[in-house]
């Protein structure tokens, strides 16, 4: 039989799911959140800490709830930060979530529907929790524990503290994001409004994962112009941009994508393309664990550029760069107390954490080299993300929560 604090999470979990918050790139440049059910979430949200009897509620414009919970110690500590972001994924279609809790699964593959199937020798995490209950999708959209498992575990760290007043702590903020999946959630985050000394993301996937390192990441946008005739009369004249953006694409090495890359390997990825045979935008994401050679890359980019110039002499391509976000590495060793406290709870609760890489970025790596705040990223239990096959464990989801809160207690400590 779980505990009542796991029930909270689990059905808090099940609550946030159903709400449809998946994010859209295409609009963030002018609205933000970039769609209105993350607003859905983040409301409910402020009602349900005002209902728990937490007052100090900032709603910010851009889709930002910041959660201020005051000290009961009688000496000063640090603030501690505890982040999530309420937007999913659009990979897979993230909205129309039906959750499906599996009690007691038996170890054996797990059927989703007719055509898709989660199956045990392709998710080697799968046995550790035999007999334990799981959530999965219902084969059609993604499951979204990214991050919703996140908000559930701090949500239920909040309830749990309002239900014991006894408990000791010092000043806490509860954080609240969206559009984290864009890349564009912390653009205009009100840094001003926040005290924290450190803060932690809890935004991280199989259970005692724990990351204080993310790739650096760019964006390159690369735009084709071709020359337009009638295709009857086109020898000599007509150049398309299509078979530029083909030559620039098929030139990306191979051996440096996605696909082909782990562990401290960064890439090249062709990641969108619109347009005609006349102009065409291509959109490249770059990303890499070191500054100097994701920046090599980039230059790399403008060079091939001017080498399709030169071989579509009629046709122009021009080319804009941008730094995402940055590696939060250098924060987390400036400002050990972070790690420290996150290690020695992990230590306390007897939790075997591994320290690994985020082959991708978090908010927190926005807040570290924005505003000098070491944040790093707490497991949530989430397991094939960005996917239809998403499952995620209510055990690690607990864990997820109950390492919070110790961090909270060693935190509290002078």
């Amino acid at each position: 039989m779980r505990s009542t604090f796991a029930e909270d999470i689990l059905q808090r979990f099940l609550r946030y799911a159903a709400i449809d918050t998946m994010s859209d790139d295409t609009v963030v440049a002018t609205k933000s959140p970039s769609t209105d059910g993350q607003w859905d979430l983040l409301n409910l949200l402020v009602s349900e800490l005002t209902d728990m009897g937490h007052s100090d509620i900032l709603v910010d414009e851009h889709g930002v709830v910041i959660a201020r919970i005051p000290s009961n110690l009688d000496y000063e500590v640090p603030t501690i930060g505890f982040m999530a972001h309420v937007d999913t994924a659009d990979d897979v279609p993230g909205n129309g979530v039906k959750p499906r809790v599996i009690e007691g699964y038996d170890g054996s593959d797990i059927p989703l529907n007719t055509e898709y199937t989660i199956k045990v020798e392709d998710n080697e995490e799968l046995a550790q929790y035999t007999g334990e209950t799981l959530i999965v999708t219902d084969g059609t959209t993604l499951l979204g524990s990214d991050d919703k498992a996140g908000v559930a575990a701090i949500m239920a760290v909040a309830k749990a503290l309002s239900d014991d007043p006894t408990s000791k702590h010092g000043p806490l903020e509860l954080i609240f994001t969206s559009d984290e999946e864009t890349g564009a959630g912390m653009d205009t985050f009100p840094y001003d409004k926040i005290k924290c000394a450190y803060c932690y993301t809890i935004d991280g996937g199989k259970r005692f994962e724990i990351e204080s390192e993310c790739f650096n990441a760019a964006t390159v946008n690369v735009h084709f112009s071709g020359v337009s005739y009638h295709l009857g009369a086109a020898r000599g004249r007509l150049v398309n941009a299509l078979t530029m953006a083909a030559f620039f694409i098929n030139a990306l090495p191979q051996a440096e994508s996605p696909e082909a890359t782990d562990g401290r390997y960064g890439y090249y990825c062709a990641h969108t393309i619109n347009g005609t045979a006349t102009e065409v935008d291509l959109t490249v994401y770059l990303r890499d664990f070191d500054i100097d050679v994701l920046n090599q890359r980039i230059e790399a980019l403008k060079l091939l550029a001017q080498s399709a110039a030169a071989l579509y002499p009629k046709g122009k391509v021009s080319v804009e760069d941008k730094h995402v976000y940055f590696n939060m590495a250098m924060v987390a060793q400036e400002k050990p107390i972070a790690m420290t406290n996150l290690r020695e709870a992990g230590t306390r609760l007897k939790m075997d954490l591994q320290e690994a890489l985020i082959r991708g970025g978090t908010d927190g790596a926005r807040m570290a080299n924005e505003h000098n705040i070491p944040c790093p990223n707490i497991f949530t239990g989430g397991h094939n993300l960005h996917s239809r096959f998403e499952w995620a464990a209510l055990s690690a989801m607990e864990d997820s929560a109950n390492l919070v809160k110790e961090i909270i207690r060693v935190g509290s400590e002078k």
